[in-house]
């Protein structure tokens, strides 16, 4: 780790037991410094299944315990994690390359959050009264009064495959509501970070968890992942990542009759119109530029996509040029880096072949396109953050998703060519729209086909509904809705 100490080497937790992988152990790299943050168990095919068929033991006694047992687990566990955050962040970034008051901020505290949000979660009601109906005498019995109840009752066994963008918040959203519905999990973390994952199962180990509510397996092949989702114990997978990936995971899926929930990719616009003031443009500013410097742009929430109507377009141009100006690229370690490296070098080249085909497509490039360079540079898998001018939407860098620092911009004159521009597209996860006409944000945002929407904001509500259309997703989790989830609702009815 950056830090000197000597690299952490973690087992599979199976079953209530740190057990030694199949597969040996593979290094995890600080995307910063290239160096080796720590040793990743490698599982096999067999292990995974035995994770999923630990999950089945251990789901009927879980899912029956009552809802305050679930609440404490849950609670302590949030604790734990606060009391050892310290090390959890340092971990975090050294994993993931997110500069520390992300990893401090964004990651485990909002990990530490989730948590706190389903102890309390796990104590909703789950039976709703439904008005009664009278029924006629006919074949299936006397004239009577037919009261029902809809209970929400746990899906079983959920598989969690979780990001590495953020390993701590992604599989806390996963983890803590599945659990406090009564489900048991196997988590499988992203290949590229998986130690935190581990350091939240042993919390929850050290909170009470029972033996076989929580499994956590790894790997770096693809055949991990498979089995995660293929396991005959497991009756629902819980996935964020690729749409690539979710569409090959929904394939399995279906025809095993497994329940889903899958956040997938993202290509968010931003419209923004020629009705706002200084202020108003300076927010539409600050928004996009959290593409720049959030997780180097490794969110599919990101307005990458800048919709601008051509009155504002040269002067929001302009603008997000000085804002780059304030955007350090370095050691996410050293104050005042507010751009650290993205994952790994394969993903580093990913993004800057996006950024050359971008020049090839006629984009201009009004900044960054090269390979950030200064000392401490040489090493890291450091991306420039990119703005992208003169765009227009059969482009492939306006159209996929780049999962960069980079931004477009296309140009827009009226309303409906805004909308058209914002809708055509393969995805609908979070869209943005700036309008100093209130009435005018609202009535755009009804018309976006996407599953939120950042009206003059790009800030989130923790309860509100979160998921896409197209494809961008299948479900709704976040608040309540992710209760509901990793339930099933039972009908009961009786005579009155």
């Amino acid at each position: 780790m950056t830090n000197g100490q000597k690299p952490v080497t973690e087992r599979l937790f199976i079953g209530g037991e740190w057990v030694e992988p199949d597969g040996g152990h593979y290094e995890v790299i600080n995307p910063a410094t290239e160096g080796v943050v720590g040793l990743a168990p490698e599982a096999s095919r067999a292990q995974v299944h035995a994770a999923a068929g630990a999950a089945r033991d251990a789901f009927d006694a879980w899912s029956r315990t009552s809802p305050e047992e679930r609440a404490g687990v849950l609670d302590r566990a949030a604790e734990i994690m606060r009391r050892d955050a310290g090390a959890h962040a340092e971990l975090a970034r050294a994993e993931t390359g997110a500069t520390t008051g992300t990893a401090r901020g964004m990651q485990v505290a909002v990990a530490v959050a989730r948590f706190k949000r389903y102890a309390k979660g796990a104590l909703e009601p789950v039976e709703e009264g439904l008005p009664p109906q009278i029924s006629e005498a006919g074949p299936m019995g006397k004239a009577g009064v037919i009261g029902a109840l809809a209970v929400r009752q746990p899906v079983g066994v959920v598989t969690c495959i979780t990001s590495y963008n953020n390993p701590w918040a992604n599989p806390a959203g996963k983890v803590a509501p599945a659990l406090a519905m009564g489900n048991t999990v196997v988590v499988k973390p992203a290949p590229q970070d998986p130690l935190s994952v581990y350091r939240m199962a042993a919390a929850l180990e050290e909170a009470g968890a029972p033996r076989g509510v929580v499994n956590v397996v790894s790997g770096t092949g693809v055949d991990v992942g498979e089995a995660a989702v293929d396991a005959p114990d497991v009756d629902m997978v819980s996935f964020t990542g690729s749409t690539s990936v979710g569409q090959r995971i929904g394939e399995v899926c279906g025809r095993h009759m497994k329940r889903q929930l899958m956040e997938l990719g993202g290509k968010g616009a931003a419209l923004v119109f020629d009705d706002l003031d200084d202020a108003g443009l300076a927010s539409a500013v600050a928004g996009i530029g959290t593409t720049f410097a959030f997780y180097s742009g490794q969110i599919c929430t990101a307005p990458t996509r800048v919709i601008a109507h051509r009155s504002v377009y040269d002067q929001l141009i302009e603008k997000l040029t000085g804002y780059l100006g304030f955007m350090k690229v370095g050691d996410p370690a050293v104050q005042g880096t507010v751009v650290g490296p993205v994952i790994s070098a394969a993903h580093r080249d990913r993004v800057e072949s996006y950024v050359e085909l971008g020049r090839k497509e006629g984009a201009r490039v009004v900044a960054g396109g090269e390979r950030p360079a200064g000392p401490g540079l040489d090493q890291g898998f450091y991306v420039a953050p990119t703005l992208l001018a003169d765009c227009t939407n059969d482009m492939r860098v306006v159209r996929e998703e780049i999962f960069g620092p980079v931004v477009v911009v296309v140009p827009f004159d009226d309303e409906e060519e805004g909308i058209a521009l914002a809708n055509d597209s393969e995805y609908g996860l979070i869209d943005y729209v700036w309008s100093g006409d209130v009435a005018r944000a609202f009535r755009v945002a009804r018309r976006l086909r996407a599953g939120g929407v950042g009206v003059n904001t790009v800030g989130r509500n923790m309860e509100a509904p979160f998921g896409g259309f197209k494809k961008s997703g299948v479900g709704r989790d976040v608040g309540s809705y992710a209760l509901h989830a990793y339930s099933e609702t039972q009908a009961i009815v009786w005579p009155g």
